[in-house]
């Protein structure tokens, strides 16, 4: 797909009204840090559509980015970072939760996790929440280029384990610097574009190995 257009269109607080979209909405979840920015600007061929922290947890907001008035990328809050305050993760899990529950737009979820550790506590609640809210997240396995290529599989079966997914969970191992996986990443949101994607049709393979 080329992309023509693409910028921020809605940011929503805790206390905000989530918007009610009839373009399709894809979600990126994943713990602060995780890179979900950093994939969000590799997929758009932007360098600073959605913004990186040096602080992490700084995100606070539901970022919607508009892409070619066909669909949205929804960059949700990222979690796990220790020095935010419990009420103010309390709060952000809430605004979580009541996305998921209440987008009638929402189409996949995309989980994003590093593929150099063993997923976390948070990661393994994360993923369960998305279940939990009737989804079959996507798996990234982020910062691909940290790791040589004899590593790839063993940490692939890390994350997989860790996370304890079902053999037929769609796992992408995806770099931002060398792009290995975009392309696998994009061929989801063009069948979430065409009204193709079925959120409970997975392939059981791993992209991009």
């Amino acid at each position: 797909m080329i992309i023509k257009n693409a910028s921020l269109d809605t940011v929503c607080g805790v206390t905000s009204t989530l918007p009610k979209n009839r373009l399709p909405e894809i979600a990126f979840a994943g713990k602060s840090n995780v890179g979900k920015s950093s994939l969000i600007n590799s997929l758009m061929n932007r360098k600073s559509l959605a913004r990186t922290s040096a602080q992490p947890g700084k995100t606070q907001t539901i970022n919607y980015y508009n892409v070619n008035g066909q669909i949205y990328l929804v960059d949700l809050p990222g979690y796990g970072y220790t020095k935010i305050a419990k009420e103010v993760k309390d709060q952000w899990g809430r605004l979580v939760e009541r996305y998921l529950y209440s987008s009638q737009a929402l189409q996949a979820v995309f989980l994003l996790i590093d593929i150099r550790h063993v997923p976390s506590e948070n990661d393994r609640m994360m993923y369960q929440w998305i279940v939990s809210n009737g989804f079959e997240p996507i798996i990234i396995a982020t910062k691909l280029d940290k790791l040589k290529r004899s590593q790839i599989q063993k940490h692939v079966k890390q994350v997989r384990e860790g996370l304890l997914l079902p053999k037929e969970t769609k796992l992408i191992p995806f770099s931002a610097t060398s792009r290995q996986g975009r392309e696998e990443i994009w061929e989801i949101m063009e069948a979430v574009i065409a009204g193709e994607y079925d959120n409970g049709d997975h392939s059981g393979q791993e992209a991009g190995i």
